[in-house]
């Protein structure tokens, strides 16, 4: 940030909640709301009581051109106050500042927290004499009182009844609520004790010791001027937001889109009913996804093509007329992708390689519209959702990796004769089947829906896998050789609990092979499905598994063909040789060197 963007000075407190009372100083719209609990508002209050410092503020003047947050009050104040443009935003220091205002300034008990964590409201006083006692913790002479101003013991005895000022009089308990306008309560106090002079003389020393603390406390401020750009008020939000929880864009844009008086939560959660009740595979897509595949299109349309990108910043220079003008478009998009990989065999989230390669998908097919509906234009499209799950290509810096997916691709289905760079670039390292264990790989996921796009069918139905079946019949990933057999059979787990191990089957069809080796569940399985040997080895067929191998319960030869079969799959859809090592299905060749990592985006 350049240095003319801010500047440091001194405020005192007093006037500073005053500006809060007034709506001079609000708050942005994207803070969180305050969660302060009864601890930590005694702990500021014993702090300042003694001059201690709490920190510097940070605000934000408002007016700016290019930040623009829609304003919110702090909470406590005059609800009338929503209606104010205020001449100052408070971006850290709203915990503190909200705690001091409902404590010092309200005559409403503080709505708050208590150590457990229960809902309790609470008023707050001085002791008078424990805060004049010498080498006293000053936290202990802060007393937080109940609702209705009565102290009581765990049986319910009331120790002290601040009910009524002749009370709080009698008991030296000073109300803070009053701090900044206390001469009525002073009178009252003398007029009590009018004539012990002792009483009356603890009054001036704890005026002059405590209470002018508070009026002569002096806060630290950093002023960030209006001119400030917006990616820069929300960097440095997040950066002294340390105890807090970080803001996400949506958040910080639904903020800015406010200002122009739009509901950008309400109008994501129209488009998010209509993406994830009807798609399950578009399950785990977030606001922040949907925004990045505007940001690409919009920036592609503003740059003509020349500065495309997803990035945080970028999502954050968005005008609230380009969200409008794309939004129903990247909705349209992202449905386009979800029937896209249904026809690619992937029907749930969680069987999703990649989120941001649908995240580009959708960009792609919403800058495509019709174009993207042909043959050619599918064909293409395939492969390069193939290449970026099998290449692993989306394992990490994913932004840079969408907007160039958005330009390379559409180009290319419109005839430019350059593959994008993630077809290029893309290589899958044949040994990496062997290490294919879980749904963690993006490449697991890949084989798993290939095997049911090539026409893989159940081998006790007999039906090719769509996604009425999938979802009807539960369909899922199982083992091919049971685990139970495998361990009988002494042969490790790295070997058998791995993809070529396994194919789609029904949960009905996965019960009925049970524990049983091949040789009997086939047996077995063609009974109760009333077929042949010749039928039930064209299922197997389907699966790229090798029927004979299967039948003579020969694990090694059965490894070794259908490895062999899955290389040649993922050859097909990529486009591209993968090149063989000697004896790379051989169940003796050690794979210690390619253990199955957290290669995917969503499982860093």
């Amino acid at each position: 940030m350049n240095v003319t963007n801010f500047d440091s000075t001194k405020n005192f407190l007093q006037q500073m909640l005053r500006d809060a009372s007034t709506g001079d100083m609000q708050l942005p719209d994207f803070q969180r709301g305050w969660v302060w609990d009864d601890e930590h508002i005694k702990s500021l209050i014993a702090s300042i009581s003694q001059s201690f410092p709490i920190g510097a503020v940070m605000t934000l003047e408002n007016g700016g051109e290019d930040v623009r947050f829609k304003p919110r009050p702090i909470e406590g104040t005059d609800p009338s106050l929503r209606n104010k443009d205020p001449a100052t935003l408070i971006l850290d220091g709203q915990q503190r500042l909200t705690s001091l205002f409902q404590s010092l300034m309200t005559e409403q008990p503080v709505k708050t927290w208590d150590a457990k964590g229960k809902k309790v409201r609470r008023w707050y006083y001085l002791d008078m004499k424990k805060c004049l006692e010498k080498d006293a913790d000053r936290e202990e002479a802060v007393v937080s009182v109940p609702e209705d101003k009565l102290l009581k013991t765990f049986r319910g005895e009331v120790t002290h009844d601040l009910s009524s000022h002749e009370n709080e009089y009698k008991n030296d308990m000073f109300p803070l609520h009053i701090i900044f306008d206390y001469a009525h309560w002073r009178r009252g106090y003398y007029e009590y004790w009018k004539r012990d002079y002792d009483r009356m003389g603890l009054f001036d020393h704890f005026e002059s010791k405590v209470i002018k603390q508070f009026e002569q406390y002096q806060i630290p401020v950093i002023e960030l001027n209006k001119n400030t750009p917006k990616e820069a008020v929300c960097l440095v939000f997040e950066k002294v937001n340390t105890g807090g929880v970080s803001l996400t864009v949506f958040e910080l844009l639904t903020a800015s889109f406010a200002a122009d008086n739009f509901q950008l939560r309400e109008d994501w959660s129209t488009h998010e009913e209509h993406l994830k009740n009807r798609y399950p595979v578009l399950h785990d897509v977030q606001s922040d996804h949907f925004l990045q595949a505007l940001t690409l299109l919009a920036t592609k349309e503003r740059s003509s093509g020349v500065m495309i990108s997803c990035k945080r910043r970028d999502i954050l220079r968005l005008t609230l007329e380009e969200y409008k003008d794309w939004a129903d478009r990247v909705q349209e998009g992202f449905i386009k992708a979800a029937r896209f990989l249904h026809e690619l065999k992937i029907f749930k989230a969680k069987d999703l390689p990649y989120r941001p390669q649908v995240v580009s998908m959708a960009a792609i097919l919403a800058a495509l519209g019709s174009e993207a509906d042909t043959a050619g234009a599918r064909q293409k499209i395939a492969r390069w959702y193939w290449c970026g799950v099998f290449g692993e290509m989306y394992s990490s810096s994913t932004d840079t990796l969408l907007a160039r997916d958005l330009p390379e691709v559409t180009a290319w289905v419109r005839g430019n004769t350059d593959e994008p760079t993630t077809i290029r670039d893309a290589n899958f390292q044949p040994n990496r089947l062997r290490t294919l264990r879980t749904r963690n790989s993006a490449a697991y996921k890949g084989v798993h829906a290939l095997l049911m796009r090539e026409g893989s069918r159940d081998f006790l139905t007999g039906s090719p896998i769509n996604e009425q079946i999938f979802f009807d019949d539960t369909i899922d990933i199982h083992h091919i050789f049971p685990q139970a057999w495998c361990k009988k059979q002494e042969i490790e787990s790295d070997i058998f609990n791995i993809i070529i191990n396994k194919t789609a089957l029904s949960a009905s069809t996965n019960r009925s092979i049970g524990g049983q080796a091949p040789s009997i569940y086939l047996k077995k399985l063609q009974q109760d499905a009333r077929i042949n040997t010749a039928q039930m080895d064209e299922i197997l067929e389907s699966h790229r598994i090798p029927a004979h191998a299967l039948r003579a319960d020969n694990f090694g030869e059965f490894f070794k063909i259908r490895g062999e079969k899955l290389l040649q799959a993922i050859e097909s859809v990529m486009g591209k040789d993968v090149p063989r090592e000697k004896g790379l299905f051989s169940l003796g060749m050690s794979v210690e060197n390619y253990n199955d990592g957290p290669r995917d985006w969503e499982d860093q």
